[in-house]
Formats: structure tokens, C-alpha cells, sequence
């Protein structure tokens, strides 16, 4: 079977609506060129998501290429230039849902595994494919019960790059060895509600997180490391009151987060706020959720071939950071397994109108092909 070039594939994929958790058969089209491939495939499906692992190879060290399927939703439909699941080529860009985050990252991997799959055949090493339909979702059920499954069954990956869009303004300008941790809460704070004439009859929610709130929002947690910025905490939601002028409210809630660096713990944040709170003697109720802990991989063979086979193709040497959001390296990297993020320009990830570059495509398939030969082709 002939894999279409990376442009064709990219459109394929974008075609499918794949908004998460749907995968909307992209799993399928992919599996079906790996089989080609002499990959074995294997779907596993977790609750209403779809995951595919595939692999190939017998021994020596795995190279995982990890990445998703599944998309954000398209917003007002009407604000686009053009359907976002038709895919359109305008002024040398590739248009629509999935075009930087990530479809074509999927498609430049499959055809550079084909590409060095036709010349090594008998490689060293091995190479799997994990992808999943529920990273851009509540990530419950897909990379993080495949990394559970795969670890009872023996497996254990040695490298990952996970095909996230970590360029900033040129292809392969940055590469992500690292994410900070995201950890949330959901705070409840407990008043008496009463009117607002009586104060004296009531206990208002507000006034009592007030204090506590400046405190926290004061804050400097840390001052970072040589790899992490500092650890910063963010409101994003804060509610109170029955809309009424004249009710001193009962209750309030309030949603936020903190992204944390290596030198805070889950635990220690937790601790540190919750104390935060007593001392200001607020009557409350906290539930955490921590989205995962931070992650670094260090420099080594993984960021030493990424680097290169970046310089070989593009003649740019990638900074290495630990910006943006989390990832599903965060579910990898606690294996032991060095993982490096590496794709297109994020510059319209999520938003109306998302588009990579069609002059990227190919040099990005060919990047990942001189990472599997630097990898597996000692």
C-alpha cells in the first residue's frame, strides 16, 4: 500500500470530525497504513475513547511516537474563512480543525516511518505508535490508561516525541523537554446569609476570603529553575450572591489553578494554601485535582537526536523549554521514559481559522525520519 504524501494525509485526517472525544475513523486510516507496514495494531478502547497502539520490532530500545486525534470544537462556524473540516490551501497555508494541533504532525510521522521502514527494514530497536481521541478532553481515558496497560503488560518505551505544535515563529525553533504540573481547586467558602442592613446577623463569604484571597494572589511561590518559570496561581472562576442588592450571600465558590515547577509538589501546594486559609479563619471546603506533576527530560541521546536531526533539515538549533500547557507527556514521562515534544507552529492552535504552513509538511517528516535513523540506526 502507497501512503499519500504528507499534505494528502494531513487533508484526510482534518476531513474527520474528530472532535473529542470522537475519533471519526482516523485511528483506522493510520492502522491501516502501519499494517502495511508490518506494524501489529491493537485498538483499546477506554469509556467513549479510542486509543490505538501499534507496533514494530521484537527488542532493543522503543522509540514511541505519540500524539492525538481528537480536536477542539470549531467555535462560531460562521467566523471561518472556509468549513473547518474541509481542508483549504490558501496563501500557502493548510486550513482547518486539527491543521497545527496536530493532524499534520500525525501524517509527517506516518510517512516518515514508512520512508525508514522501506530503507531499514531490519532496524534496530523498535517503534510503537500510541495515539488517543481524548487529549484535548478530561484525558481520563486515553493515553494515561494505555501507558497503564502497556507497563502491566511488560512494555516499557524508552523515547517518546510526542507531536504537540511546539515552534513558536519557524518549524523546529523550539522543542519541548518538559511541562509544568497543573494542579486545581475547587473552593467552597461557607457564610451565614442574612440581609445586607444587619451585617451583624450575617457572615459574609466574600469579606472572609478576601484577605486570604490577596494573600494567595501575592504570592511568590518560587523563583523557578534554570528550566521552569515560576510557579504562578490563577482564579479562573469565583461566584457568590442570589443577584439580589440586598442579600449578603451564603456561599461562595471559587476555581483555580496553579502551574508548578520541580521545586513545588502537589502535596506542598495543597498544604500551603489550605494553611493560607486557616490562619484567615475562612470556613471552607477544597477539592483538588492535579492534571499531572511536572516533567523535564534532561539533555541526553533523546534531545541530542531531536536537536540534530532538527540542524540537519532546517539548519536551526531548537531552544529547549518547558512552556504552554500540559501535554500527555506527562502520563509518559513518569515511566522513566525521555520524552521531547516536537511539531509545527502553534501560533492558531485552538482558534477560528487554525493553519500550518504547507512548506512545513514535508520538512517536518523528514525531521522525524533523521530522528528514527539517529535512534535506531546505531
Amino acid at each position: 500500500m502507497t501512503i499519500p504524501g504528507v499534505l494528502e494525509l494531513a487533508c484526510a485526517l482534518i476531513e474527520r470530525e474528530s472532535v473529542t472525544p470522537e475519533d471519526a475513523g482516523c485511528q483506522a486510516l493510520l492502522a491501516e497504513h502501519l499494517q502495511a507496514m508490518g506494524f501489529t495494531t491493537r485498538i483499546l478502547r477506554f469509556a467513549e475513547v479510542t486509543n490505538l497502539w501499534a507496533h514494530r520490532g521484537s527488542d532493543g530500545p522503543l522509540l514511541v511516537l505519540a500524539g492525538h486525534t481528537d480536536v477542539v470544537p470549531t467555535g462560531p462556524i460562521e467566523q471561518w474563512r472556509s468549513p473547518p473540516f474541509l481542508p483549504s490551501i490558501r496563501d500557502g497555508y493548510l486550513y482547518g480543525r486539527g491543521a497545527a494541533d496536530m493532524k499534520s504532525s500525525l501524517a509527517a510521522m506516518l510517512v516518515a516511518t514508512q520512508r525508514f521502514v522501506g530503507q531499514h527494514p531490519d532496524h534496530h530497536g523498535r517503534i510503537g505508535f500510541l495515539l488517543t481521541s481524548d487529549e484535548e478532553g478530561p484525558a481520563l481515558h486515553g493515553t494515561r490508561e494505555v501507558i497503564r496497560t502497556l507497563l502491566e503488560e511488560g512494555v516499557q518505551p524508552d523515547y517518546c516525541v510526542v507531536g504537540e505544535p511546539s515552534s513558536s515563529e519557524h518549524l523546529g525553533d523550539v522543542i519541548r523537554v518538559g511541562r509544568r504540573g497543573s494542579l486545581n481547586g475547587v473552593l467552597t467558602v461557607h457564610g451565614v446569609q442574612g440581609h445586607v442592613a444587619y451585617p451583624d446577623q450575617a457572615v459574609n463569604p466574600i469579606h472572609r476570603l478576601a484577605p486570604a484571597l490577596a494573600e494567595l494572589a501575592a504570592r511568590r511561590w518560587d523563583d523557578g529553575n534554570e528550566f521552569f518559570p515560576p510557579t504562578t496561581f490563577q482564579v479562573s472562576n469565583l461566584n457568590a450572591g442570589t443577584g439580589a442588592d440586598n442579600v449578603v450571600p451564603g456561599v461562595l465558590t471559587m476555581r483555580f489553578n496553579l502551574r508548578f515547577n520541580t521545586e513545588q509538589s502537589a502535596q506542598g501546594l495543597r498544604e500551603q494554601i489550605e494553611s493560607v486559609l486557616k490562619r484567615h479563619q475562612v470556613d471552607f471546603e477544597l477539592a483538588w485535582s492535579l492534571s499531572g506533576e511536572p516533567f523535564l527530560t534532561r539533555p541526553g541521546r533523546l534531545t541530542d537526536a531531536v536537536t540534530s536531526a532538527v540542524r540537519e533539515v532546517t539548519g536551526r538549533v531548537p531552544q529547549a523549554n518547558t512552556s504552554g500547557g500540559t501535554s500527555d507527556g506527562r502520563f509518559i514521562a513518569p515511566t522513566g521514559c525521555e520524552v521531547v515534544e516536537l511539531g509545527p507552529v502553534n501560533a492558531t492552535i485552538h482558534k477560528i481559522d487554525e493553519r500550518v504552513a504547507v512548506a512545513d509538511l514535508e520538512p517536518l517528516a523528514r525531521i522525524y525520519e533523521r530522528l528514527m535513523v539517529r535512534l535506531l540506526c546505531p
